[in-house]
């Protein structure tokens, strides 16, 4: 079931509140969602996010496995996973009454991608900038 919430009344509902509970409500029922760049990486800006991230890249784990590795609660652990599956990094899979999270090396490889690009266009920046320097003999 998809709620949708008319974000234009003018009975005094506040609209910015109506269009986050309608995203909540779209992100709760939408198995396949498409995530923006930003929010990812706002995500992976944590250090305790980054480094949950590492360790499910190398096995699924669950929350109180993370939870003894790490030097935060189980509760801010599971608060760190929800961001990081709200982002499409990591993914749930219940086992009984066990939640097991593993890393999506598809968003990963997404974020590399990316990565790459930044690197590529900036070499390309730098190295045309040298270029002109030489060409015009300006240098320290």
């Amino acid at each position: 079931m998809l709620v949708v919430w008319r974000t234009d009344r003018t009975d005094g509902e506040n609209p910015e509140y109506a269009r986050t509970l309608h995203r909540q409500c779209v992100s709760t029922n939408l198995r396949i969602m498409s995530v923006s760049t930003a929010e990812v990486w706002t995500a992976m800006g944590d250090t305790t996010r980054r480094e949950i991230l590492a360790r499910l890249s190398t096995q699924p784990r669950s929350v109180t496995e993370l939870a003894a590795e790490l030097p935060v609660s189980r509760p801010a652990v599971s608060q760190h996973l929800r961001v990081l599956k709200d982002a499409g990094l990591v993914r749930l899979h219940r086992t009984g009454r066990q939640h097991i999270y593993e890393a999506r090396p598809e968003a990963l490889n997404a974020l590399k991608a990316e990565l790459e690009a930044f690197w590529r266009q900036s070499l390309a920046t730098f190295k045309q900038i040298a270029e002109a320097d030489d060409r015009t003999g300006d240098r320290p």
